[in-house]
This record gives structure tokens, sequence and C-alpha cells, in this order.
């Protein structure tokens, strides 16, 4: 089975590939841009290149550095998303956010196949949860708290994994999400900020990964 993996930059891209110490022919690491729009669409023209090629993949994972939700995703940590979610798509009202699924259109949420969840949650020791994908990043303590209230099982927030996984929906391919934390989610405070450990994490996490990822079937969720 071939896996393509999306990174947002070429950092992260590159802490992926480390955790390969040899030739990976089944699995390519590609940075697809930031934010989900941009995401999508070159993941998008990477599966339907692999189709018309007649080596389609089995798999799509998007991978990276997060902000992570205090106290359940401390920096350093890696997070497994169980659920892939726009956290900000939708309308701002009288009453609140509201997601765009409310206003009767379009789809706010992907689910990762169960059983690769938990193979990947038992390889890395990560920790399973719902990943948000933000269009701009959480800056405040309010906002961190509000994502919080209308997303219980948020561990950690990013700008791509929605993107990635709207993409593979559209071809058909499983996806998975896997964030290493480098930040906790709230106020901006570069100080604070361990991008190096995050993307050592990464590399780490990848290299316990690489098994479950080449056993794996999709068939076993079906």
């Amino acid at each position: 089975m071939r896996i393509l993996v999306a990174t947002a930059v070429p950092v992260e891209r590159d802490a992926v590939a480390r955790a390969f110490p040899g030739p990976a022919p089944a699995v390519d690491v590609l940075a697809v841009g930031v934010g989900p729009a941009l995401a999508a669409a070159r993941t998008a023209t990477a599966l339907t290149r692999a189709a018309l090629e007649g080596a389609p993949y089995g798999l799509v994972v998007s991978a990276g550095i997060a902000g992570g939700f205090l106290p359940h995703a401390p920096v350093g940590s890696l997070v497994v998303a169980d659920e892939i979610t726009a956290a900000d798509l939708g309308a701002e009202t009288a009453d609140g956010f509201v997601p765009v699924t409310e206003l009767g259109f379009g789809t706010v949420t992907h689910r990762p196949p169960g059983t690769l969840v938990r193979a990947a949650v038992a390889a890395t020791g990560g920790r399973a949860g719902a990943v948000l994908t933000v269009s701009t990043v959480t800056g405040t303590a309010a906002r961190a708290t509000a994502l919080r209230e209308r997303h219980p099982t948020a561990l950690a927030e990013a700008m791509e994994g929605f993107g990635v996984a709207e993409a593979a929906g559209a071809h058909g391919v499983p996806v998975l999400e896997i964030r290493a934390v480098s930040n906790p989610v709230g106020p901006r405070d570069r100080a604070a900020w361990r991008i190096g450990d995050a993307l050592a994490a990464l590399t780490e996490g990848f290299g316990k990964l690489t098994p479950v990822l080449e056993s794996w079937n999709h068939h076993d969720d079906d």
C-alpha cells in the first residue's frame, strides 16, 4: 500500500522523512503548504497524479506540529486524531458560533479508521482525541476556552488536517492525522514554543508508527 504523508512546511516534511533511515518506496512525504485550502488543493493534486499513473495511494496522513490544549496535550506530546474537525467553518451569530452543518450544508468532521487510530496510539504512546483545523491560529485564552467548550475532546489545533481529509475523502482514501505539540493553545508566547522538541517528537513518533502503517489494511475497518 502506498502512503502519502502531507505536512505543511518543509521542516515538518524533513522531520517525518528522518524516521525512514533507508529507502521507503511505499511512503511519499510532501509539503503541501499552510492552511486548509492550499493543503486540500495540493493533496488532491498528488492523489490524482498517483491514480492516473496507476499507483494510487491507500492512505493519507496529515502530519506536523501543532498547538496543544493544556493540560491534556502538553508540549512535546504526540496526538493522534480520532476526529479531524474544521473548528471555524460556519457563521458567527448573536447566540454564538454555528457550524456549517447546522446551516444546512457541508461537513465539518472526518473520522480516521478506528483500528488505525488505536494501533497508532499503542505504537507511539500518543493520545487520541480531536484535532481541530483552524484558518486563524488561536492567540487568546478566551478563544482557547471557547474552542474546548465547543469541542470537549479536542487535544490540538493546526491548520491543514481538514483540508487534507477533504481531499482524501473526495478520492475515497482513508486519512489519519498525527501532531506533535510545540506550544500551548492560547495567548501567543513565542518564548514558550518548543518547535525543535516537537519536530524531534514527530520523527520519533513516525519511527514507531512505520510498522503500523505498513501492516494496516483499510479492510480491517470494513
